[in-house]
């Protein structure tokens, strides 16, 4: 019988984690973004209908606090993207990681499941190795990644070091597996959760319906995004309302600081749109549109330095993960100053108005969900069940 753990105290660390329900746990899910969240989210559902018993906690969101996991805080709302955000928040983001890597160590999770977020993630995989927590450390605590960095965009070479930290890791897209074919890290194809049989889309597509326009869910980037969707709308002049939807209502704010018109509605993220075309930012909800055949463009803009530094970094002709996936524009991409509201207007008006567009468009997302549909049996609740019956005995 090992000694019961020593319980983290508040004035130990500027940033406090409670204690886990019940005062153990069996797998600690950690998602920063809330893209993240909602894989998380969907992860523990399907988790919970095969192994009803296991403990979950989580550093994420309301998606996975909804779906049942103990959240331990909300990290989603302390989303930062780029160089300079970072930075300005480096000391909170320090503070959160000693808090959590003390965390790991008190409670010893059979595994934790880091969802994307390698920024942060990657670092804490490190740490627990060097201090010994984790199984590649000689602990007993599993490290697995679930949703591959883009080392195929830029930082290669981190899949090396990957190696050394993780015990195995799970993509959402086929050809991310080749990615680590020299490497010793396990990888697998688990199938992307837009395409599970039981998954429903946010997003329909309908040619009589609103535009739809989509800036994200960091509060930096939508603060940049967001104007330059909403000029792009309103010097379309089409007539037809316009519908953004947002994650939390910091976002919310974001948004009603732009001053939108009476005819662009604001909805909470988990409301089911129908939407006849889309003006969207790169993220994941850009994937959920184009698998709904829902014609649009792709508009991003940066910080100036972060968009210098990663236009020196980057590796990929394209920033949308359907354009990628096809190797083909399905949404074209303006990008930093070329995203303006003329050449976003012209877009749409061609999405709505273009027929040959929209059957290439319709033909695109059919080859799409061929590419991402799931593995027969498979999927990251199976995957993740795996890793942990393998996972070491506690002592």
């Amino acid at each position: 019988m090992g000694l019961p753990p020593k319980p983290v105290r508040r004035a130990e660390l500027p940033v406090f984690l409670a204690a886990p329900r019940g005062g153990k746990v069996d797998v600690l899910l950690i998602a920063g973004e809330h893209s993240g969240d909602e894989h998380g989210a969907r992860l523990l559902q399907d988790l919970r209908s095969r192994a009803p018993g296991l403990s979950v906690s989580a550093l994420g969101g309301p998606e996975m606090a909804q779906a049942g996991a103990d959240l331990l805080f909300d990290l989603t709302a302390s989303s930062v993207v780029g160089l300079v955000e970072v930075l300005k928040n480096y000391s909170f983001f320090r503070s959160l990681f000693d808090a959590t890597r003390a965390w790991i160590a008190t409670y010893q999770p059979k595994a934790v499941v880091f969802i994307d977020y390698p920024g942060f993630n990657l670092r804490l995989a490190r740490a627990l190795r060097e201090s010994g927590v984790s199984v590649k450390g000689g602990g007993r605590v599993k490290t697995l990644f679930y949703i591959s960095p883009q080392i195929w965009a830029w930082k290669a070479s981190r899949r090396f070091s990957m190696a050394e930290d993780l015990d195995a890791l799970a993509t959402l897209f086929p050809f991310e597996v080749a990615c680590y074919r020299d490497t010793t890290l396990p990888v697998e194809f688990v199938g992307h959760p837009f395409l599970a049989e039981d998954h429903v889309s946010p997003v329909r597509f309908d040619p009589d319906a609103p535009i739809l326009l989509l800036p994200g869910s960091r509060k930096q980037a939508v603060g940049r995004i967001f104007p330059v969707l909403l000029a792009g709308y309103q010097a379309s002049g089409e007539s037809r309302e316009a519908r953004v939807l947002f994650p939390s209502p910091v976002i919310e704010s974001v948004l009603l600081a732009a001053r939108p018109p009476p005819s662009v509605h604001l909805l909470p993220t988990g409301s089911e749109v129908t939407a006849s075309a889309v003006l969207t930012s790169s993220g994941t909800m850009s994937l959920v549109c184009a698998l709904a055949g829902v014609p649009g463009a792709i508009a991003y803009r940066a910080n100036p330095l972060t968009y210098v530094m990663g236009k020196w970094l980057l590796k990929v002709p394209y920033l949308g993960i359907a354009n990628l996936l096809l190797q083909a524009p399905m949404y074209p991409e303006y990008i930093q100053g070329a995203a303006t509201a003329e050449a976003l207007a012209s877009e749409l008006r061609s999405c709505l108005h273009d027929p040959a567009r929209l059957a290439r468009t319709q033909a695109q997302a059919t080859e799409l969900k061929a590419c991402l549909r799931q593995p027969f049996g498979q999927g990251p609740a199976a995957w993740l069940l795996r890793q942990l019956a393998a996972a070491p005995a506690a002592s």
